[in-house]
């Protein structure tokens, strides 16, 4: 799958939004894991199969984002969100949102990680797999939304 370069530009998803999924999860790794197995699941029912590459890719997308949440974006006593959206146009978006302001992750297009390091290789797996993402603002909450956007 070829990543375009990430844009700030927000899609108006709620507008064409076929399905939607949105719930807050605690700010642990068991609510990361859960989060994800939510988003399989819904892609599920929405017509695409566990085993199928869109609700493979989406869920590796998802648990990224809420792999980075949880270990980057924690502020104790407050959980993060995750909003899944299919719309009409062919495209799954998945959002995660924490409440941490001043981690921001960076959108330019980095190298691959060395093979050696212990971390580094989530955001390089999203901007691989996803069509496009990029990070905005949480408003009106302060925070941040991590976002990706898959074609299928």
């Amino acid at each position: 799958m070829n990543a375009q370069a990430p844009s700030s530009e927000v899609l108006p998803q709620t507008r064409t939004a076929t399905h939607e999924f949105g719930m807050h999860f605690t700010s642990t790794t068991r609510g990361a894991r859960l989060a994800r197995r939510l988003v399989s699941h819904r892609l599920d029912a929405w017509g695409h199969p566990y085993t199928s590459d869109t609700n493979t890719t989406v869920t590796l997308i998802a648990a990224e984002l809420t792999a980075n949440a949880v270990r980057h974006g924690h502020v104790p006593g407050r959980d993060f969100h995750v909003r899944l959206t299919q719309s009409a146009t062919h495209t799954i978006r998945v959002e995660v949102s924490d409440t941490r302001t001043e981690r921001q992750p960076t959108t330019t297009a980095a190298p691959a990680p060395d093979s050696d390091a212990e971390g580094g290789r989530g955001l390089y797996l999203v901007a691989q797999l996803a069509t496009r993402w990029s990070v905005t603002g949480r408003a009106p909450a302060p925070g941040k939304t991590v976002w990706a956007e898959l074609a299928y």
